[in-house]
Parts: structure tokens; C-alpha cells; sequence
């Protein structure tokens, strides 16, 4: 019975005993920190880490009395000994690591404490990968290269380079940063065009020869990506090699600044090597605790307890061993209990060394803890993102100038670039606000203030090979000549003209492209292009859809497009074939001369030529009889005026020639081939069957079978000139073309020479000439400028006449016009000849008769009516009137009645005198003046009784 009560007591003696154990703190706690002591970014975190470790022993508020042990293992740089560090600390029961400051350590002992379930929060590793999910016990309080990455893009964006070449560390940290940098650059239309990877100790001598071989490349803008190094090696063998001079640009990740916050200020005078570099820093806000801890920085330095400067991994270690004891608090408080177990899988290593490690089963509870810290340290607001990286990433922009680090801006991945902190600006700018950004002024390699272009087409070591067509036909456009392997033709001048402009050296070579004996492909010469064996072409080539696919076109600087080509045919003649020598302007022209010289000479003889006068429909009559029997020279009527006279002999000329130049046209037209042919442009030819000819090379051939669904079999390739005449002369039927379809400046050539043979229908393609470059090479934008120049300044065409208008610029005949029609051009100054004497003599006619008008009106008796009362209108109508009725009257009267006045008669022969007028005027008017007649006779007959 005692045994019975005595085991429940027992029993519970045994829990209370038990639980109280596990309520209580534990005196210790072990954290863990495994990275490389004696490095750059090793050093001061060391320092850092210890002090940090003390300040939360001494603080009461943190941990509540638990003592917080640092255990540190050396890495030494190796991913080997880094692993066997984590090994030895691991088995002392730690409840998280700090470290690795290596990203390629990083992830091997990852790995390990996934295994084991131990957080790990690293200061200084910052390849983007270890925020996969692959890593869930991975969290950092630095930032990832993501960030960084995104900066050194925008500055490359900012300052408009497109191409770059990268200097990294061949490893997981390099590797990693360099992918992340490609995808930024990617997004802002740029890219990485070269590459130098480094193994972690690399040669010298290697490494000089790898960076003197990417001068050759073309880019001018390096970004260096390695390890903190002390020496600067890779600033001082570019200096070596003539490279941090005017033209280049340098930039450098936070590595570099780093290093140089770690020297002592007398170190500073390696900065020599790195005049006008540009670098990124972790950004660090000011406040009052950072301020403290730099004091105490250096105090300890004054004291020879620190050997290097505080740098920024410094303060992030710091403030990682804060975040552990934040979080192990946090930890204890709601948990209390650190239990290890051992684990399955290590179950048959007992007896090794592996044996001695223990899975921490509250591992996942204290992640969740350190993901959740909230708090502001020396480096800012201590917070972690879905991805386990500390919020906010933001970096300063440093320029180094002579021996001092220059802040020439900020970076931040919610306000982008801006001279202003992150935290003034938080809210206030919006990331895609690009215009706003701006950076202060840089002062680049070679001490200059102004934007380096950042690329070099080509180097005297390496100039731009260029690609050329070596032409067969058409050699005026660009060849290679056999005999001195000369390169020369149109094309060839407008490149030497249009690269005068560009405003730097190109260094270039002329590659001729093809066999000599047939034209070569131009789709072939482009791929090569594309394909990295020719830097670009220079040449007749085409910009067509396909090409620009593949590379970039300069500004076209010849217009060109597809035309048909066909022979002309005999036509049947028309019964309208007389009007075919005129043109219809020269027909209207020469009608309206024939109506103006009729209506001239009417003006000019009705005065003196009774064969001019008479009733209104007999003088219309034989007014345009007169003018049009000239033509034939049948007229009855003479002229009897000297002006109507001198008229007439410039009208009989002009007719000489006229009559002359129809007669020869329309021989010509009834005996003459004329341009005619079924086909009358690109449709009916593609609806027909009939064999078309291309030229071997051109883009004519691609063109007409995709594009227009012609079948291959239709097509024959044509290489010459003499080809074409060929074809075209042997038709379907004798194995020949019915047309040929080629370019423009092609087929000006070959019509030049051949006659019998013309253009149909318009052109079908509108397409150009340009100069082709690999893709985003930017001598194509400086050529097109260039081009453009030439185009305004009149050079482009003076370039064209002095290859194509030695004899005459080429034509080209199209089936609406008429060969033999005569032009308006021609003739138009001898119609200017005929017009001008004309009017001439229009003109002194009416002078004339103005002033006898006059002296008719001052010696003409006033007329019974005449008021002085009459209105101005009125009377200046009524003096019209009579001045055309004085036109009217023959002129051989008119100078009568002016005699008689002169020598003035008896009054008693007034009525003789006045009786020979009527009669005058009874065959010249007729019966209708009769009344006139008799008034008058009146009015004399009054004056005589008086």
C-alpha cells in the first residue's frame, strides 16, 4: 500500500522538478560567426561583431540576464576550410551563424543549416540566389545584389551607353551579380557585349592580356564586379595599358568602396590609380547612434585596438549580431526551451567527427522570430522582405577626384537616381519619374567633366571590317577592281563623304564579298553582317523588311524601287494618228496664236483695208479665214498697214518652223517603233504565265516569290546588262523574259544605253540605299546624320552627276509618254518672239489712234444736245463710245477732214462739201444713215438763212 501512494508522489515531484528546469533562462546562449578573419571586409566585422556582443551583455533591457556567447570559425577564403569552420561551430550547440561574408561559402553552408535547421543571417553575402527558396534558413541584412545591380544599370541608362564590358569573379558572388546585371540592362535597351571572367587569384600577365584584347572590342565603358582587393591590380594594369584615359569610363560595385573605407586616411594615396572611377556604396543614413559608434570607431583606432577603417559591412555586422539577440529574446521569452536532438541521417556517423552534430529543433521557431525583427540600428530600419533581404535598398554614388571619394548622388529602388538622400525622398518621387533623375557633375578618367561617348568603332590595332558587294554589273556602283584590287564606285564616295562628318576616327578596311564572276547574294553579305565576320556593308544594298530584322540601316541615301522593264512593239495606227505630234498643251498654244494673230490683224487693217471691212458677219468671217489660210498661204487679203505688215513676217516664221517640226514628228511617229506592250504594269504581269527576269543577288527574287507569290519556276536570274538586252530581244518563245524586274538605279543605267526598250507601269516598291551595321552599332546613327548633311548641302547629288551625268544624267521612259510628240519646251521661245512683237505693235496702234482721237475731239464742232451738264459717268461713257465709233471710221476720211480744216472753204460750199460726205457715208453705212443725213442737212440749211 506505502509503495502504491508512494510512486504517484514521486511522479510528481519529478515534473515540478522538471518544468521548473525548463521555465528557467538558460545562463548562455551560443551564436555562431564563420567568415575570414584577416580580409577586408573580415576585419573591421570581427571588430564589430565583438563590440556588438558586449553591448547586448551590458544592456538589461535584451536577453534578461542570459549571457550571449560568440563563437567565430575562420573561413580563410575557402569554401573547404569555411565548411569545416561551420562544422566546429555547429557542434557547440549554437542557435544561428552570422556569416559568411563569401557568397560561394554562403552556399555551402546553407546547405548545412537547412540540414540542421539553424538560422543563418549573413552581413555580407550578396549574390541574388541565395534568396531562393532552395534556402529557407538563408536571411541577410545586407543587400542583395539585385539592388545594386539595378543601380549600376540606371547609371548606365542615365548617362545613355549601350553597350558595356564586365570584369568579375569567376564564381557563385560574380557569376550571379553579372546574370542579375544583364537582366537590368536588358530591360533599358542595353547590354553586356563582352565579358572578362577571373578566377579568385588570378595571373597578372593573363589578365593584362585579356583586358589589351577588349580595347579591341569597341565599348569603352567597364563595370568591375571581384572581391575587395587592396592592391587595386586591375586599376593599375588598365593604367598600365593606357585605359584610364579620356575615353573610358569605369565603374566599380560597392567592393571598391569597401576596400578604401577600410584604409587608415595615410593609405590613401593608391586612390591615384583610380582617377575618375565611379562607384556605389550601401547607402547608410545619418543619425546620432552612427555618429556614436564611428567616435568609438575611432577611439579604438587611436588606441591600436582596431588595425582597419570602418566600412559599411562593419556596421551591417553589428547590426546582425543585434538582430540575433533580438530575436533569441524574443525566443526565449515565448518559448524558453533550446532542445537538440540528434539526427537520422547522421545516425551512422556516430563515430566520426560528424557525429557530434545536433539538429536544432526549435530552429524553424527562431526563423520565424528573426523575420519578424523590427528595429533601427546604425545602419537604419532593420526589417526583412518576402525574400529575406532587408528592405529598401539604396546606395550612395561615389566619383574619386585626385585623392578624394566624392558623393555625387543616390540611388534608391523607390526613387531611382537623385542628388537628394533616399529618406528625403521617400513618398515624394515615383520610381519611373526618369526625367527627374539627375546626378551631380562626374569627373570621368582623364580628368574631364564632360559625358566620355563610351565606344570606339574601331582601333588602328583593329579597324571596322567592312563588307562590299564585288560587282560584276553595274560596276559603277561599288567593285573591286581586278588589276589594282582598288575599291571604288558611287557608293563608295558617299561613305567617304558622309564619314568626313562623323565627328571621331574610324579606322577602316574595304573585304571584298563574292566570286568576280557573277554578283553575289545581298541577303548573304547582310547575314554576315549579323554574324559577327563583317562589322558592317558598304554598298548598293537594299533596305528591305528581312534585312532590318537582323541589322541596323543608316539613313538611306539613294532612292530606289522595283520597276518592270519590257520591250516596245510595233502598234496599229489610229485614225487620230495626226494629233499625236502635238502635245495637247502645244496644241491649245498653237490655237490660241492662230486666234490672237486673226483678231490682231483685224484690229490693224480695218482701218485702211476695205477687204476688212464691211457688215459685222462678213468682217468675222474674213478675219479667221485670214489667219488660218497663213498656214497654207492661200489668203486673198493683203496687208496694207506697216504694223499689220511686220506682224505678219514673225506669224510666217513661227509657221515655217511649226509646219516644219509636225511634218518630221508625225514621219516619225508613222515609221517609228512606239513604247507599247500588253503588259502594263505589275499585275498583269503576275496574272500572266510569261518567264521574268531578275538580277543574280538582288532582292528582287525574294521579293517576287513571297511577297508575290510567283512561282520560282517564272523567274530567271539575269547577271549583266548584256543578259538583260538578251532576254528581252529573245522573248518567251525564244527562251527569253517578256519583262525584267529590278531597281531603279539599275534599270536608269540600262535604259541609258538601250532604246528599245522602256519602263511599265509605276514603281512598285518604295525602298532606298543604306549603309548596314551590326545591331545598335552607333556609327549607324552618326552616318545617317551624316547622310543627311550631304543631302542638304547639295553633295549627295554633285556625288550622283559626277558617276552618272558625265553625258546626261540617266532617264527612263515610262509607256504614257510619246517619244516623238513635240513639247511646248521647245517651242516657247519663239511664241515668246511672235506674243512680244504683237503686242508691240497692238500697242502703238492704239497710241496712235488715241492721239487722233484727241486731235479729232479739239477741232469737232459741239453737237446739238451737248450739255455741259451731263454727268462725269455719263460722259466718259459717251466718250468711250465715240472713241470706238472714231475707230470705227476709215482712216482715209479721218485725214480728209482734218485737211479741210486745215484750209477752210465759203460758207456757200458748205453744202457741196457736206453732200460728198453723205455719199461717203451712203456706201459705207447704207440706208441707215440717212436720217443722220438729214439732220445734218437742216442744221446747214438753218446756218445759211442766219
Amino acid at each position: 500500500m506505502r509503495h502504491v501512494v508512494a510512486l504517484p508522489l514521486a511522479l510528481w515531484v519529478w515534473v515540478i522538478f522538471h518544468g521548473s528546469v525548463l521555465c528557467q533562462r538558460p545562463a548562455v546562449v551560443n551564436i555562431g560567426a564563420v567568415f575570414t578573419f584577416d580580409s577586408v571586409i573580415g576585419r573591421p566585422a570581427k571588430v564589430a561583431m565583438k563590440v556588438a556582443v558586449s553591448d547586448v551583455n551590458s544592456d538589461p533591457r535584451i536577453l534578461n540576464g542570459t549571457e550571449l556567447n560568440l563563437i567565430m570559425g575562420d573561413a580563410k577564403c575557402s569554401v573547404f576550410m569555411g565548411c569545416i569552420a561551420a562544422f566546429q561551430v555547429l557542434e557547440r550547440q549554437v542557435l544561428a551563424i552570422i556569416g559568411p561574408q563569401s557568397s560561394s561559402i554562403a552556399h555551402m553552408i546553407s546547405q548545412i543549416a537547412n540540414g540542421l535547421q539553424v538560422p543563418q543571417i549573413s552581413y555580407a553575402a550578396t549574390d541574388p540566389t541565395l534568396s531562393a527558396l532552395q534556402f529557407p534558413f538563408f536571411l541577410r541584412t545586407t543587400h542583395s545584389d539585385s539592388y545594386q545591380m539595378a543601380a549600376m544599370a540606371d547609371l548606365i541608362d542615365y548617362y545613355g551607353w549601350k553597350e558595356v564590358i564586365v570584369i568579375f569573379v569567376d564564381d557563385d558572388y560574380g557569376r550571379n551579380g553579372m546574370a542579375a546585371l544583364d537582366d537590368e540592362l536588358e530591360k533599358r535597351g542595353s547590354k553586356i557585349s563582352y565579358k572578362l571572367p577571373l578566377p579568385t587569384e588570378f595571373n597578372v600577365r593573363d589578365f593584362t592580356e585579356m583586358l589589351n584584347k577588349s580595347k579591341l572590342i569597341g565599348p569603352r565603358v567597364y563595370v568591375v564586379h571581384v572581391n575587395p582587393d587592396p592592391s587595386f591590380r586591375i586599376f593599375s594594369i588598365a593604367q598600365k595599358l593606357q585605359m584610364m584615359t579620356r575615353g573610358y569610363v569605369w565603374f566599380a560595385t560597392d567592393w571598391l568602396c569597401a576596400t578604401l573605407d577600410s584604409f587608415s586616411p595615410m593609405n590613401q594615396t593608391s586612390l591615384r590609380f583610380l582617377q575618375g572611377v565611379v562607384g556605389l556604396r550601401q547607402h547608410i543614413p545619418q543619425s546620432r547612434k552612427k555618429d556614436a559608434f564611428v567616435s568609438q570607431w575611432r577611439k579604438m583606432q587611436k588606441k591600436g585596438l582596431v588595425s582597419s577603417g570602418l566600412n559599411t559591412y562593419g556596421l551591417y555586422a553589428y547590426d546582425t549580431v543585434w538582430a540575433v539577440a533580438y530575436a533569441i529574446d524574443k525566443f526565449l521569452k515565448e518559448n524558453g526551451n533550446m532542445s537538440f536532438s540528434e539526427s537520422d541521417k547522421l545516425h551512422d556517423m556516430r563515430a566520426t567527427q560528424f557525429g557530434k552534430l545536433e539538429v536544432f529543433e526549435n530552429g524553424n521557431f527562431l526563423r520565424e522570430q528573426l523575420l519578424q525583427i523590427n528595429f533601427t540600428g546604425l545602419t537604419g530600419r532593420i526589417q526583412f522582405d518576402p525574400e529575406r533581404n532587408v528592405m529598401n535598398g539604396s546606395y550612395d554614388v561615389i566619383n574619386i577626384v585626385h585623392t578624394e571619394i566624392r558623393g555625387v548622388g543616390y540611388w534608391s529602388n523607390y526613387s531611382g537616381l537623385s542628388v537628394l538622400p533616399p529618406e528625403d525622398l521617400k513618398g515624394e518621387q515615383n520610381r519611373n519619374s526618369l526625367l527627374d533623375q539627375k546626378l551631380r557633375i562626374v569627373t570621368w578618367p582623364g580628368g574631364i567633366t564632360e559625358k566620355p561617348r563610351g565606344w570606339e568603332i574601331a582601333a588602328n590595332e583593329r579597324p571596322l571590317r567592312l563588307g562590299i558587294p564585288k560587282r560584276t554589273s553595274f560596276v559603277d556602283f561599288v567593285t573591286e577592281l581586278n588589276t589594282s584590287h582598288k575599291v571604288q564606285g558611287y557608293c563608295i564616295d558617299v561613305f567617304n563623304a558622309a564619314l568626313k562628318l562623323v565627328p571621331y576616327n574610324v579606322p577602316h578596311t574595304f573585304i571584298p564579298f563574292g566570286d568576280g564572276r557573277s554578283n553575289p547574294h545581298y541577303d548573304e553579305l547582310v547575314q554576315k553582317v549579323a554574324d559577327d565576320v563583317f562589322d558592317g556593308v558598304v554598298g548598293d544594298v537594299a533596305i528591305v523588311t528581312n534585312r532590318t530584322r537582323i541589322v541596323d540601316f543608316t539613313q538611306p541615301y539613294a532612292a530606289t524601287g522595283l520597276v518592270i522593264v519590257a520591250p516596245v512593239h510595233n502598234t496599229k495606227l489610229s485614225a487620230w494618228v495626226f494629233l499625236k505630234p502635238f502635245t495637247v498643251e502645244m496644241w491649245c498654244v498653237t490655237a490660241a496664236a492662230f486666234v490672237m494673230i486673226a483678231v490682231v490683224i483685224w484690229i490693224l487693217e480695218h482701218r485702211v483695208n476695205d477687204d476688212f471691212r464691211g457688215p459685222p458677219k462678213r468682217q468675222l468671217i474674213t478675219m479667221f479665214l485670214f489667219s488660218f489660210s497663213t498656214l497654207f498661204k492661200t489668203n486673198q487679203e493683203d496687208t496694207r498697214s506697216t504694223l499689220g505688215r511686220i506682224v505678219m513676217v514673225v506669224w510666217l516664221f513661227l509657221l515655217m518652223v511649226i509646219t516644219s517640226s509636225y511634218t518630221a514628228s508625225l514621219t516619225s511617229i508613222l515609221t517609228v517603233q512606239q513604247l507599247s506592250s500588253p503588259i502594263t504594269g505589275i499585275d498583269s504581269l503576275i496574272a500572266s504565265d510569261l518567264p521574268i527576269g531578275y538580277q543574280v543577288g538582288s532582292f528582287a527574287f525574294s521579293y517576287l516569290r513571297d511577297s508575290l507569290y510567283v512561282h520560282q519556276s517564272r523567274l530567271v536570274s539575269l547577271g549583266s546588262p548584256e543578259a538583260y538586252e538578251m532576254a528581252l530581244r529573245k522573248g518567251p518563245k525564244g527562251g527569253g523574259v517578256a519583262a525584267i524586274v529590278d531597281e531603279l538605279p539599275y534599270v536608269e543605267l540600262f535604259l541609258e544605253k538601250q532604246k528599245d526598250f522602256g519602263v511599265f507601269g509605276q514603281t512598285f516598291t518604295k525602298s532606298g540605299w543604306g549603309f548596314a551595321f551590326q545591331k545598335d552599332s552607333p556609327l549607324a546613327a552618326d552616318l545617317s546624320t551624316a547622310i543627311l548633311r550631304l543631302s542638304e548641302t547639295g553633295t549627295l547629288q554633285k556625288i550622283h552627276e559626277n558617276w552618272f551625268c558625265k553625258m546626261g544624267c540617266p532617264g527612263w521612259r515610262r509607256r504614257k509618254s510619246e517619244p516623238n510628240q513635240l513639247h511646248m519646251i521647245s517651242f516657247w521661245g519663239l511664241y515668246l518672239l511672235c506674243g512680244s512683237i504683237t503686242l508691240i505693235a497692238l500697242l502703238v496702234f492704239l497710241l496712235r489712234t488715241i492721239r487722233q482721237f484727241a486731235r479729232y475731239k479739239r477741232k469737232k464742232p459741239i453737237q446739238i444736245g451737248d450739255s455741259p451738264s451731263v454727268s462725269s459717268n455719263t460722259r466718259c461713257s459717251q466718250v468711250i463710245y465715240n472713241f470706238f465709233d472714231f475707230i470705227d471710221e476709215k482712216e482715209e476720211a479721218i485725214k480728209k477732214m482734218f485737211k479741210q480744216q486745215e484750209n477752210p472753204q465759203p460758207q456757200f460750199g458748205l453744202l457741196s462739201v457736206e453732200c460728198r460726205i453723205v455719199r461717203e457715208a451712203l456706201s459705207i453705212y447704207g440706208v441707215d444713215a440717212i436720217l443722220g443725213l438729214l439732220s445734218f442737212s437742216s442744221q446747214c440749211w438753218c446756218e445759211l438763212k442766219v
